[in-house]
Formats: C-alpha cells, sequence, structure tokens
C-alpha cells in the first residue's frame, strides 16, 4: 500500500493544500478590508435595514407687503400614513379614513393593502381633523404635522404673487421666481424598525431640524393694492370689458405699489376657474386664467406713447419747444393718406408743441417722426426699453424684439404709424417703466416687485437696491413733458382725469385692435402725480369695453 501514494499523489495534495491556504488568505485580506475600510459603509446599509427616514417639509418663507402685513403665509396642516404590519383592524381604519377624509372607499382600501412600509393617505389635512383622528388610537395610523401654502387676502394680488403646488414649490408668480430662497432646506426623522417593518416602540429617533425659507419684503402697498382692484372690478362690471389693468409704480426707484390684472383668481384654490363653463377644464384655461397679463401680453400702446416720439425729436434738436404744427386732419406718407382722427373736420389747425400732446394728434406726430427719421426713431425706441425685457422680478415677462420695427425695416409708412402708437407691440410694465424714465428727470429704472429678504428672525439678508439702467433724456426735456401732460389734464383730452387739489399728469389712448374697423379698442390712461415732481405713477387699460362708442377717452 506504500507504494500506492507515489509522488503525483503527493503533487496533487500539495497543491490541494496550496489552494486552501491561498483562499483561506483571500477570505482572511476581504473581512479585514470588512471590518477596517468599509465598515462604515456597511453599518449604514444595517442601519438602513432597521431604521425609516421619513422627510419633514421645511417652513416656507412668507411674503410680506412693504409695511410687513401677510400676503402668503403658512397654515399648519398634517399628512395621515398608514403603516400596513401594525394595523390591528384593517376594516376600521378604510372606514374610518374614507369618511372623516372624504376619499372612495376603494382607493383607501388599495392603499392600505398595498402592504408597503409605509403608505401616505392624504396630504394638507386640516389639523384639527388630523386630531380628531389621532384621538381615536388606530393602530397602524401615523399622522405627521405639516404646513401648506396659504393667503389670508384670497384673490389679492393673485398674478403677483402666484400659489405654490401640493410639494409647497412655486408655480407662478413670486412663488416661483423666488422659490430657491422661498423654500428652505428640508430636514429628517429616522425610526428604528423591527425586521417586519414595524417601528420599536422606546426606541429613540434620530431628528434633523430643517431650516426654514427666507421671507420676502415686497414693494406692494396693500392699502393701494385693495383699492385699484376695487376700482377695476367695478370698471369690468358696469363696462363689460374683457379685462382690467392697473400698474402703480414709483417713478423714482422703479417699485411698484401695486398691480391689478382682473379678473383674478383665488390663490387658496388655484385650479378652480374664476368663471363658469360647460367645457372641460384643461391645463391651457388655467394657464390664461394664472397668467399676468400686464407682464405677459403685449398691444398696440396708442397715444400714451407720443410722448416718446416728442422726446426724440426735442433730445436732438430736431424740433423745439416753441415749435407749432398744422393739422389739417390728415397726412400723406409714400401715397397713403393717414388721418388723425380728429373729432373737428378739417383737423385741429395751427397746434403749439404742447398743443399736439394736449389735443392727441396724429398728424403733428406723423410731421414730427418724419423729421427724426427712422434710424434716431429706432434708437431711442430701444432706449426707452421697447423690444427688451424689462427685467422685472416677476416670471413670464414677454419677449418683444420681434414687435418692433428696426430701423432698416421702418418703412415710411410704418414710421408714421409707430409715431401714435400703432404698428408695434410692448407689454404695460414696458410702458409704465419707460414713462418713468421720461417724468423723472431722464433715469431708466428696472422695475422690481421685492425690496428686502429676511431671515427666518426677521433680520435683513439682502436689500434689494434701486437699480438705474441707463438714462433716457434730459431734465429739460422731462420738464416740457411733464407740463404738458399736466396741460393735457387741466385743459386738454384728458380732463376725466383731474382730481381736485392734486396737480394730476397724464396721457389718454385709444388704440384700435387688429383686425381693424371691427371696433375693438383697448383704451388705457398713464398718468402722474404731483405733476412737477412725480411720486407716484398709474397706468390703466381697459380691453374692449362692451359700450357702444369704444374709441372714446372717457
Amino acid at each position: 500500500m506504500q507504494h500506492l501514494f507515489t509522488s503525483s499523489h503527493r503533487k496533487r495534495l500539495l497543491i490541494v493544500v496550496i489552494a486552501f491556504f491561498t483562499l483561506l488568505t483571500i477570505i482572511t485580506v476581504k473581512l479585514v478590508s470588512i471590518m477596517t475600510m468599509q465598515a462604515d459603509d456597511y453599518g449604514y446599509r444595517a442601519r438602513a435595514v432597521q431604521e425609516r427616514e421619513r422627510s419633514i417639509k421645511a417652513k416656507r418663507g412668507s411674503i410680506y407687503d412693504r409695511n410687513g402685513v401677510v400676503l402668503a403665509g403658512n397654515q399648519a396642516v398634517c399628512s395621515i400614513s398608514v403603516i400596513y404590519n401594525q394595523i390591528e383592524d384593517p376594516e376600521t381604519v378604510i372606514r374610518v379614513l374614507s369618511e372623516k377624509l372624504e376619499l372612495p372607499e376603494e382607493d383607501v382600501r388599495r392603499r392600505v393593502e398595498k402592504r408597503s412600509v409605509r403608505e401616505k393617505i392624504k396630504s394638507n389635512v386640516d389639523k384639527e381633523l388630523a386630531d380628531e383622528i389621532r384621538a381615536m388610537n388606530l393602530a397602524g395610523v401615523m399622522i405627521d404635522e405639516d404646513y401648506k401654502r396659504y393667503y389670508p387676502y384670497s384673490t389679492l394680488a393673485s398674478h403677483v404673487l402666484g400659489f405654490t403646488g401640493s410639494d409647497n414649490q412655486g408655480i407662478v408668480g413670486l412663488e416661483v421666481y423666488y422659490d430657491d430662497l422661498l423654500m428652505g432646506e428640508n430636514g429628517s426623522i429616522n425610526t428604528v424598525t423591527n425586521a417586519r417593518g414595524i417601528e420599536v416602540e422606546n426606541m429613540a429617533e434620530r431628528r434633523v431640524e430643517g431650516t426654514a425659507g427666507q421671507n420676502l419684503v415686497t414693494s406692494i402697498d396693500i392699502n393701494i393694492q385693495q383699492y385699484i382692484t376695487q376700482k377695476a372690478l367695478e370698471v369690468l362690471e358696469k363696462k363689460q370689458a374683457k379685462r382690467v389693468c392697473i400698474i402703480v409704480m414709483n417713478p423714482q426707484n422703479g417699485e411698484i405699489y401695486a398691480l391689478a390684472d382682473v379678473p383674478e383668481y383665488n390663490l387658496n384654490e388655484p385650479f378652480t376657474l374664476n368663471y363658469e363653463t360647460d367645457e372641460t377644464v384643461t391645463q391651457d384655461m388655467w394657464n390664461q386664467m394664472w397668467r399676468n397679463y400686464c407682464i405677459s401680453d403685449t398691444y398696440e400702446p396708442g397715444s400714451p406713447s407720443k410722448i416718446f416720439t416728442v422726446a426724440t425729436a426735442l433730445e436732438e434738436g430736431i424740433i423745439s419747444q416753441n415749435d407749432t404744427f398744422f393739422c389739417d386732419g390728415s397726412q400723406e406718407v409714400a401715397g397713403v393718406q393717414i388721418k388723425c382722427d380728429a373729432w373737428r373736420r378739417g383737423g385741429h389747425g395751427v397746434l403749439t408743441l404742447e398743443e399736439t400732446l394736449m389735443q392727441s394728434c396724429n398728424d403733428a406726430m406723423m410731421q414730427i417722426v418724419a423729421k427724426s427719421g427712422a434710424s434716431l426713431f429706432s434708437k431711442y425706441q430701444k432706449m426707452f426699453g421697447f423690444g427688451a425685457k424689462t427685467g422685472i422680478d416677476l416670471p413670464g415677462e414677454a419677449d418683444t424684439k420681434n414687435l418692433i420695427y428696426d430701423a432698416q425695416n421702418l418703412r415710411p409708412v410704418e414710421l408714421a404709424t409707430n409715431s401714435f402708437g400703432q404698428g408695434y407691440n410692448c407689454t404695460m410694465i414696458q410702458m409704465a417703466a419707460a414713462y418713468c424714465s421720461v417724468i423723472n428727470g431722464g433715469s431708466y429704472y428696472e422695475p422690481h416687485v421685492v425690496r428686502q429678504i429676511l431671515d427666518e428672525q426677521g433680520s435683513v439678508v439682502t436689500k434689494i437696491e434701486p437699480k438705474l439702467a441707463r438714462e433716457t433724456v434730459s431734465e429739460s426735456t422731462s420738464t416740457f413733458i411733464k407740463h404738458a401732460l399736466f396741460r393735457t389734464v387741466n385743459e386738454g383730452t384728458g380732463k376725466a382725469a383731474a382730481v381736485a387739489g392734486y396737480d394730476i399728469a397724464g396721457k389718454t389712448g385709444t388704440a384700435e385692435k387688429i383686425p381693424r374697423r371691427q371696433g375693438n379698442y383697448l383704451l388705457s390712461f398713464c398718468g402722474f402725480a404731483p405733476a412737477d415732481d412725480p411720486q407716484v405713477l398709474v397706468y390703466v387699460t381697459i380691453d374692449e369695453p362692451h359700450v357702444e362708442d369704444q374709441a372714446h377717452s372717457s
């Protein structure tokens, strides 16, 4: 038998022994690696089996008016979930949650019977109702406190503020423009569970508090906002107009005191249409309701823009303040007869430069712009901000770069009609910002809605300073325009805007909408006070008032 154990056998045995010790060495090295270099990673994986993390929503920052009145805040709510393995009486849980939360029983049953570790039944539940359910001590029903956005004034300034979704994330308005600041950073709760996923009682939970979002202090004055909204709604109802919009602005720094776009919508129920319809509600219907006309829609501005035609020619010395013009009721331009639309047959006759604005004379504007020429008109139009975004801190501002003419394609007829506000498009915020620059001495400020950003304790983190973009006109041109518009209200076409005891200045406008000759107009008035040192500008537009004669500034 000794001879049977040959050298070949010994070699094989040696190979087996070497292989065994090699495998043992590899296993040993791996174990050492796991116990040292990868200990943290495997420890985390082990804890993850025994721990469950829940997110704690950060408190969203509030939005205030300029005087500290809350325009958008937070309301305590709860989210209700179930843990299947902890439920002792599924039928009772299903029945109670269905009744209390007003949910279809089959929906609640489907979620309960998913057998997931934790299944959310409903969010944004009123805290009183949640406390009522909590008091019933239903095993397996979990209630977590949360926040939801709340707007104390419901519809007020809806197109400025905007709203948030169920996840507390901004969707439109200031809520989305400043979403990163308002959101904050969520916290978390880690609870210990057993192998079946049931939370272990008397085990300490690990809680990481979130960071509250920052607060916004706007330039909006709630008193002005409420007043102009009330007046806009009165006009909307009385004149049966499609829309009424008002911007109130500080000409000296670009702050927006108020912005009304009626009809408005309920910020607390933003998916409820603000009108009745038999049609199926679509996303487009919501988008149109949420749309901020003052910054997102364009139109032909009409006569208020005449001050820019006059200012351009004055700045370049093409006309003087003492010039006169003769209006015979129309002007022939490149073989086309363009009427002045003066109520007098035969036109306005001889007018001073001030009187061309007071009487809103299209004929005189066409004469003035013909002297200025396309190149200068286009240059100043862009200087006044037409064709470019204003930079206002609201989402959805319209891009109008393709809605004005460049000098090379501004032909004589288009130049003539542009001089009195027809043939090109702008937004309300563009017109308001441009007007402010002319009446404040020539400083174009970017319009803005937010003044300050505060931390949770109310300390100022950032102060939004007025942003001077450029200079537009000289002090002398500004003074002339202000005086002419003061006379327009006191002696000219703007008499309806006169207010006893106040020096009001301004310009009316009646822009015929496309298609022409349908009798549809956008009426407007851009006014300011005091006339000699403007502290407030008010710009009003009424879209298609349902009256017999729309084309009348009164």
